[in-house]
């Protein structure tokens, strides 16, 4: 297998982060890394995804973190859905600047799948933090 495989948008699907079929969605791309078993991506938000003051949304930081932590079940070859989520928002995230997000599984109980993930700046300062629990629905 590859060490680094590269997730475009797959546009037979509609999902608002990460389908390329969603006019109004995100098309986010990532990287998989197949060595440290991480999810990642590299944005520039721009100022269609601001909250207020030229910052990041809450709502769309929780999104950048479902959706890499979400593909972390990719490791496992699972198909799985959020059940729950934890968003710690640290820093302001300035939608002008490339943030690094990531995400890596911390432990699995059965279909019970338990992720974390980062949002950084280019410098590697840490602006958010999520925590979530997915459950598996059906093999990949």
């Amino acid at each position: 297998m590859t060490d680094i495989v590269r997730l475009e948008p797959n546009p037979k699907n509609k999902c608002f982060g990460c389908g390329g079929d969603n006019a109004g969605g995100m098309k986010l791309t990532f990287e998989q890394d197949n060595v440290n078993r991480r999810i990642v991506g590299r944005f520039v938000l721009g100022e269609r995804y601001q909250g207020g003051a030229g910052f990041g949304h809450g709502g769309i930081i929780a999104v950048l973190l479902d959706e890499a932590m979400g593909k972390v079940c990719r490791f496992r070859e699972v198909r799985a859905v959020t059940a729950e989520l934890t968003v710690e928002y640290l820093k302001p995230v300035n939608v002008q600047q490339e943030i690094i997000v990531e995400g890596r599984e911390t432990e699995q109980k059965g279909r019970k799948h338990f992720y974390a993930g980062e949002i950084r700046d280019a410098t590697g300062v840490v602006l958010a933090r999520g925590k979530a629990r997915f459950v598996v629905i059906a093999p990949k």
